[in-house]
Order: structure tokens, then sequence, then C-alpha cells
């Protein structure tokens, strides 16, 4: 199962570093690792997405509480949360399919950030399966290049869980 981790760091040269080197040395893989200031100053939010059973996340939460620098580790995979992602996307985009293309990205609300005569660059957020679909219903046309910044993800306030409310169809 994959689980998303919100870990607060003091930015200390090295807490990167030591992070990553204990699941490593577990032998465990980061699948997607984002990481950037948070709201104090002097502290950074990593969100990482590893996959593991709830057993072996409760050992590694437990091994990266006493990592130096870290301050706070969150599991937001049971929780309410807000996820997203950023990806830079670039298709061949041919004057006879552009207008296809166009299409595409009004429906998901990506954004067009370059243009040439035979591409576009596009700019897409959400959730991780938006990204994908979009990314699917692409392919035909010809993916040059994707770059993706991995998940940042962030506890919701409200405790309103979006993923029951689809489930439920209100």
């Amino acid at each position: 199962m994959k689980h998303t981790l919100s870990v607060l760091v003091e930015d200390e040269s090295g807490a990167l570093s030591r992070i990553a080197g204990l699941f490593a040395r577990r032998g465990f893989n980061i699948d997607s690792l984002a990481v950037g200031p948070a709201e104090a100053k002097g502290i950074s939010r990593l969100t990482m997405v590893v996959q593991g059973d709830d057993l072996t996340l409760q050992q590694m939460s437990k091994q990266l509480h006493k990592l130096i620098n870290v301050l706070e580790v969150l599991d937001l995979t049971a929780l309410p949360a807000v996820e997203r992602e950023l990806m830079l996307l670039k298709v061949s985009a041919s004057s006879d399919k552009r207008g296809k293309i166009l299409d595409l990205v009004q429906v998901f609300r990506a954004k067009v950030v370059d243009v040439s005569d035979e591409a576009l660059t596009l700019e897409v957020v959400g959730d991780p399966g938006k990204l994908v679909a979009l990314e699917n219903l692409l392919k035909p046309y010809g993916i040059l290049e994707i770059a993706r910044t991995g998940k940042v993800a962030l506890k919701r306030a409200s405790g309103v869980n979006t993923e029951m409310l689809k489930a439920k169809k209100i």
C-alpha cells in the first residue's frame, strides 16, 4: 500500500540525506519526494510517498522521530488531506492536432505555458489521478517530455474527507 508522509524538519544541512539514508538502509524506495519551506522560518516540510504495510510504516515513523532535526511525522494516508502535484508536459502539436489538444487542456483546467510550431508545453496541477488521466489521453499525440514535482499534501483543517464524499456520490 502507498503511504503519504508529511515530515517537518529543521533546515540544517544533511537532514534530507539522513532521512533518505534511513529509508535506503531499510530497503525502502521513496516513490515521490517534495521538499520546501514550511510555515515557520527555519523549518521545511517533506512530503514522501512510500510503499509498505501499516506495521512497517509505523516502524519507519518511529525511526524518523528519532532522527536529529525531525520535528513531526504525520501519515496522511488515512486522514482527510489535500493532495496536489504539478506536471509540465510537452506534447507534439501540429496545426491539425492542436485544436483537439486544446480541448483536452480546457477539460483538465491545464494551462498552455509555451507554444511552438510543432509542440505545446502544458502545466497541469491536481491530484495524481488527474495527471495520469491527462497523460494517457495525450499519449496518442506524442508526448515529448514530462517533468513532475511529486506529491505535496496537507491535512485538511475542515476534517472533510472528499474521497469519502466521492464514494457516497453526494
